[in-house]
C-alpha cells in the first residue's frame, strides 16, 4: 500500500536540505504521483523508446532508479528482449524499497540493484539504453559533464540516453509562470501552501535545473551526435539523445 507523503504536513522553524533518507523512501511513490505531471504517461514514453533502442544482449541502465517503478515498467513493455536490467541509486533506502518490490513481483529479466554515487566513478558497460529519470538535477553541476561522458562511453553503437528533467523557462516571465502552474498542480493533488512552499525551500540547494538548451548541449558535447525533446510540461521537459 502507498504511503501518503506527509513530509512536509508540519510547520518547521529550520527547513533541513531535502535528502531521499528513510522518510523519503517510505513516502515516494505517492511524492512521484502527486508531483510530477504525467509521471505515468512518461513511465510508458520511456518504455517505448527503450524499446526502440535495445539491443539483444545489452544492459539498460536506471541511473537514480529510487523505488524501481522504471525498472519494473522496462520488465513488463520488453517482454521478448534478451537484455539485463541495471538499477543503480546512491540511497540505500531507496534501493531497500525497490528489493521490496521486486521480491513481491519478481522481474522476468534478470536484474541487478546497485549502491553507486553517480557522482564517483560511475562505470556503464555494454549498455544499449540509460535512463535519467529525474535525476541529473540532484546531481552537481560540477559532475554533469563527466557523468554524461562516462554514460556515453559504456554505451553501444546505435544507443540512448533518456532524460527526463525539471528545466527552467528561457525569458524569467515564462518560468515564473510555469512554475507557477507547476505549484497549481501540487495543489490539485492535495499539497498545501506550506508544504509547496517548505519543499521548495528543502530542494533549492539540491535540486539545480538547467535551461532545455542547457541540457541538449551537455548531450551533444559528451558523447552523443543528436538529441531531440520528446515530452514538454511547463518546466519539466524529457529528452532522448543517441550514441552514433
Amino acid at each position: 500500500m502507498i504511503k501518503k507523503d506527509e513530509h512536509f504536513k508540519d510547520p518547521n522553524a529550520r527547513i533541513e536540505d531535502f535528502n531521499f533518507g528513510a522518510e523519503t523512501a517510505r513516502v515516494f511513490d505517492d511524492m512521484l504521483d502527486r508531483s510530477v505531471p504525467f509521471y505515468d504517461e512518461i513511465q510508458r514514453m520511456i518504455g517505448e523508446m527503450a524499446g526502440d533502442f535495445v539491443q539483444p544482449g545489452s544492459r539498460i541502465y536506471d541511473l537514480g532508479c529510487s523505488t524501481g517503478n522504471t525498472l519494473i515498467a522496462l520488465d513488463q513493455c520488453l517482454i521478448e528482449e534478451r537484455v539485463e536490467l541495471v538499477g543503480m541509486d546512491a540511497s540505500e533506502e531507496m534501493l531497500a524499497v525497490a528489493r521490496q518490490k521486486t521480491f513481491h513481483q519478481p522481474l522476468k529479466h534478470p536484474f541487478t540493484l546497485q549502491r553507486q554515487n553517480l557522482e564517483e566513478g560511475l562505470i556503464i558497460d555494454n549498455a544499449s539504453v540509460v535512463i535519467l529519470n529525474l535525476t541529473l538535477q540532484f546531481i552537481r553541476p560540477l559532475y554533469r559533464d563527466d557523468l554524461i561522458s562516462r554514460i556515453a562511453a559504456g554505451t553501444r553503437p546505435g544507443g540512448c540516453l533518456i532524460l527526463v528533467e525539471k528545466v527552467l523557462g528561457e525569458p524569467s516571465l515564462l518560468n515564473r509562470l510555469f512554475i507557477k502552474h507547476f505549484y497549481a498542480f501540487k495543489k490539485r493533488n492535495g499539497y498545501t501552501d506550506m508544504e509547496i512552499a517548505q519543499k521548495r525551500e528543502a530542494l533549492e540547494n539540491v535540486l539545480i535545473p538547467y535551461q532545455v538548451a542547457e541540457n541538449r548541449a551537455l548531450l551533444l558535447k559528451n558523447g552523443y551526435s543528436a538529441c531531440e525533446v520528446f515530452f514538454r510540461w511547463y518546466n519539466f521537459s524529457g529528452f532522448i539523445a543517441i550514441k552514433a
